[in-house]
């Protein structure tokens, strides 16, 4: 039997709420109010965690990719590009590569990140014995490496040519023999060396790159020794097996999305975001299905995004491995002021969590995120991880445009249902199939925007702020009497507060 609003209120010691201010019959209301993060605070408990360095971040992106800290950069197109998500990887996190660009240059910057570093450079970049010292420093350029591997039409190894070697070789039509490592002084090794022995070569020699040749002296690898120095400042690198940086790339669900999926895995994508704005449709579930269906099962997806239970058993039906969380919480989204729909996104993922627990499958948090508190209460609603925007948008590695405001710095970023954005997006997939193609006046007056485009505060390297942010999630658990991620959600109690707890949660009364 259904019970009375006013009987619900009388059993919690409430005041009953007038007649006329309760919702009419016919509406189909929630009788619990959606709580964000700004609703709430988590009471301390008990603790016998004497230092923050004491717990652990660990956590799971998807059901087979584990992280060190539970953040993932956005697949925004002024948040993740490669050099954000190496960064990321680099921190123990993951970046998803946007998809507002062509399907080659997707996976060309897929591609970027998974070279960015290996134990062993299992295909090094080769030049041709005839080529010109203007075709070193164009793929060099294009492919962000500091040296490249010479060979002859046999495939042989004839030489090394670096970019110190081409530095100030002023006739770029100079061929590279002239300034290449010749073989008979290269330094090479045999293809079973182990990455200490290569250490030792590196040291005893000091050379950068220790190419490893076989008894024909055909290339089958390359150490070097930035990868080994990569390896001792970053030991939490998110890394697969081959010790290549992970990364995710995001793909939309319109005609030839399956084609841009080929090409990112054959990139070497670990990852794939289905990346629609409301995850819980007939859309997003026959694109994950079609993509099982043509490209097997041997990688990783994540859907959404979605705000309530049912839309994570629907997703997690059709295949995925990680589902986002959050309709309109960002702070560059104006859905729920256009459509009227959204969740508060505490509520959301509480609800979306007891969901997915059945299943095993991870949570991401997207969308809110404007602190550490804020990533501490996600993960205590029950979270894997959270994905971040804005809060990254301004740093060194994002590709952001950088303006300057009354003598200080900012960097732009949008929401990717902003109206640049969208016209980006079509300008994209025009001249994806007509190179000379230009989107006509019409188009954006047809957009119904449902981001904004604004300036966030430059703020310098994402290291930086990945170590105040992850500082705060440890200080966090500490508070929380938790040693890892995935006690924190048993011992989290939340407290709601109101508008004077909020004001009081920040600095007040004195002058900043």
């Amino acid at each position: 039997m259904e019970r009375t609003m006013n009987e619900i209120q009388a059993e919690r010691g409430e005041r009953p709420t007038p007649a006329a201010m309760q919702p009419a019959p016919h509406l189909n209301v929630r009788t619990n109010p959606g709580l964000t993060f700004d609703d709430v605070l988590l009471v301390p408990r008990y603790s016998e965690i004497q230092s923050r360095g004491d717990v652990t971040t660990d956590t799971r992106l998807t059901r087979r990719i584990q992280l060190a800290i539970p953040i993932v950069s956005a697949n925004m197109d002024t948040v993740t590009e490669s050099e954000m998500a190496i960064a990321m990887a680099r921190a123990g996190g993951i970046g998803v590569i946007h998809r507002f660009l062509t399907p080659g240059r997707q996976a060309n910057e897929v591609r970027r990140v998974k070279r960015a570093e290996a134990l062993v450079v299992r295909q090094p970049m080769t030049l041709p014995l005839s080529a010109t010292v203007r075709l070193a420093r164009e793929l060099m350029g294009e492919e962000g490496v500091g040296g490249l591997i010479v060979i002859d039409d046999s495939e042989r190894v004839v030489g090394i040519v670096s970019r110190r070697d081409i530095m100030f070789v002023d006739d770029d039509d100079r061929p590279v023999a002239d300034v290449m490592t010749p073989r008979e002084r290269l330094i090479t090794a045999a293809p079973n060396t182990t990455i200490e022995q290569a250490r030792s070569i590196l040291d005893e020699h000091r050379i950068e790159k220790l190419p490893l040749v076989d008894e024909a002296n055909l290339l089958v690898g390359l150490i070097t020794a930035k990868d080994i120095e990569h390896r001792m400042n970053y030991p939490k690198a998110t890394k697969d097996s081959h010790g290549h940086l992970r990364v995710a790339a995001a793909v939309g669900v319109r005609e030839g999305y399956i084609e841009r999926a080929e090409g990112l895995l054959a990139a070497g994508a670990d990852a794939l975001v289905i990346d629609i704005a409301h995850g819980d449709s007939v859309n997003a579930v026959e694109a994950a299905r079609g993509l099982r269906t043509n490209l097997g099962d041997g990688w990783d997806m994540v859907i959404g995004n979605v705000a309530t239970a049912d839309g994570v058993k629907r997703l997690a039906d059709a295949g995925a491995d990680a589902v986002k969380v959050g309709i309109g919480p960002g702070s560059i989204c104006i859905t729920r002021i256009v459509t009227g729909f959204g969740v508060p996104q505490l509520s959301a993922v509480a609800e979306c969590a007891a969901a997915a627990a059945a299943y095993d499958l991870p949570l991401i948090a997207d969308g809110g995120i404007k602190n550490s508190g804020d990533i501490v209460k996600a993960l205590a609603g029950g979270a894997s991880s959270v994905m971040v925007g804005s809060l990254l948008a301004g740093t060194r590695e994002s590709p952001g445009m950088v303006v300057v405001r009354g003598g200080r710095r900012f960097k732009v970023t949008r929401g990717m249902a902003s109206l640049a954005a969208t016209m980006s997006r079509r300008s994209v997939d025009a001249k994806d199939h007509d190179s000379n193609a230009a989107l006509p006046k019409r188009e954006y007056e047809r957009v119904v925007p449902e981001g904004v485009e604004a300036k966030v505060p430059y703020r310098g390297p994402v290291d930086d702020l990945l170590h105040q942010l992850v500082g705060g999630l440890r200080s966090g658990l500490s508070y929380a009497g938790a040693s890892s991620l995935s006690e924190l959600p048993e011992r989290a109690e939340f407290i709601r507060i109101t508008a004077a707890g909020v004001r009081e949660s920040g600095p007040h009364d004195v002058d900043l």
